[in-house]
């Protein structure tokens, strides 16, 4: 892969001019994130960090990520609708795993009772990074699919115009028309203004499930207001509001402070630090209600960690996707190598192969929101500690991917501007929408690129390590 930005990247003076037209750009734009100071005020705000540069990244990588997403759509949407496979895929985790385990209480709660929607709708995204082969060639290999909350869409729909801005200051007009038009926050948008036609209520609302302290609330309004333009009502909540005003009707309609609602969309519920008693309780309340979540509990279940490690398992692809052999393929040449920790001769030889070389392994417990993976001597050490108890059922081991670094800056309020050795993480969101069993909606709308220092082995944007990012493609 080529350096990119190589001689640019030399002017000190040059990038610290760049960076404060960089950064008053990305402010004009709306790429912007609440202070961790004032998380629940929007009184005070910053830009939220990016890179000064957009980074390369390979087109046949990209165009395949894209090609491969309605793929992944179909499979997550399959999983979600097979109770044999969920249950015997997490009935090991479920043991040891106590968040997994009351997700998966009310998931059988509801299912006891009959699943009261109809329509499903599923706002996905699909994380990559590009493997380095030993010819130095780069592969796409899949990191892990979102199905709850997929952030950065509405943020991402903005920082073309940025990345673009930069370019065009250096005269560099060509480079800037090769950045992608993006815009996730429309197309996320159009998959609930669908599942909403479907519910078929005309003032029935959306409820988007919201945290206390939201720092990135800006990204959550692109969607919102989106909606607002199809004269679709967005009201958010928390869990407790919910838990308080929430109630359901003889049919199982939701009503929330006596307004029907149509779509609930979850911005929270995705950590066991983000459930009280009282918000398990309201969880339920929503999942037993007939209005569309997004996702419902069985696609949250689906995008687990150890439901993507069975996956990667022979045979699996086939039997939940039957008599589609070009699909399963496109799916499979994505999938890095991924292994079960559960007790027995299998889980017993991968912890040895990685106690063996720990460097080629990730460790990844059944947790979404970045920063939870361990890695070299915390992976040992974990593992140590892991292998004779039932417990390492909870967590699955990853072949660790080693992509190509490369120099950018990441722009970060109250840090200086300086290059740094960087990889970078690419994300494809997806949406489909279904029926009964029609699918009546399956698209990708959009990319989000996050681009980190490479001394940070784990985490996102959110988490304070990666920052927003462009594709380049080359």
């Amino acid at each position: 892969m080529a350096t990119g930005w190589g001689s640019l990247l030399q002017d000190e003076q040059q990038l610290e001019e760049l960076a404060r037209q960089a950064v008053d750009r990305a402010l004009a734009e709306g790429v912007l994130l609440r202070t961790s100071q004032e998380p629940s005020s929007s009184d005070v705000v910053s830009y939220a960090p990016f890179t000064l540069f957009p980074s390369l990244v390979p087109s046949a990588l990209l165009e395949q990520a894209y090609a491969v997403q309605m793929d992944f759509n179909m499979l997550v949407d399959a999983v979600s609708q097979n109770a044999a496979f969920l249950e015997q895929t997490l009935s090991s985790t479920i043991k040891r795993d106590n968040f997994t385990a009351r997700l998966f209480d009310i998931y059988k709660q509801v299912l006891k009772e009959g699943i009261a929607q109809t329509v499903f709708l599923g706002l996905n995204r699909s994380d990559y990074m590009f493997q380095r082969n030993a010819d130095g060639s780069p592969v796409l290999k899949q990191i892990e699919i979102n199905t709850i909350s997929a952030s950065f869409g509405g943020l991402a729909s903005r920082t073309p115009a940025v990345h673009r801005h930069v370019l065009n200051v250096l005269s560099k007009t060509k480079e800037a028309a090769k950045i992608l038009s993006n815009n996730p926050s429309k197309g996320l948008a159009q998959g609930i203004t669908k599942a909403w036609e479907l519910y078929g209520s005309a003032n029935a609302l959306v409820l988007l499930i919201a945290q206390e302290k939201e720092r990135n609330i800006f990204d959550q309004r692109a969607i919102e207001n989106e909606l607002l333009a199809q004269n679709i009502h967005v009201i958010r909540r928390r869990f407790e509001d919910v838990s308080e005003k929430g109630s359901l009707d003889q049919n199982r309609r939701l009503f929330m402070d006596d307004q029907e609602v149509a779509v609930v969309y979850f911005r929270d519920g995705y950590m066991p630090s983000q459930y009280s008693v009282q918000n398990w309780e309201a969880r339920l309340l929503l999942e037993r209600s007939c209005a569309i979540k997004c996702p419902d509990i069985a696609t949250q279940l689906a995008g687990t960690k150890k439901v993507q490690q069975e996956l990667s398992r022979m045979g699996v692809l086939e039997m939940l996707l039957p008599g589609q052999p070009e699909t399963v393929a496109r799916l499979r040449a994505t999938f890095a190598g991924l292994y079960s920790l559960d007790m027995g001769e299998e889980g017993d030889q991968a912890i040895t192969e990685a106690l063996a070389a720990p460097s080629q392994f990730v460790l990844k417990p059944q947790r979404e929101g970045g920063g939870n993976n361990l890695y070299g001597e915390e992976m040992v050490r974990a593992l140590e500690r892991l292998k004779d108890s039932e417990e390492r059922a909870s967590y699955i081991l990853m072949e660790k991917i080693e992509p190509e670094p490369f120099g950018n800056c990441l722009l970060r309020p109250g840090t200086p501007v300086r290059v740094v050795q960087c990889i970078s993480e690419l994300g494809i969101f997806g949406v489909y929408v279904r029926q009964g069993k029609t699918l009546v909606m399956n698209k990708h709308v959009g990319h989000l690129l996050r681009t980190k220092a490479i001394e940070h082995a784990d985490g996102g944007v959110a988490a304070g390590v990666a920052v927003l990012d462009n594709p380049y493609p080359v």
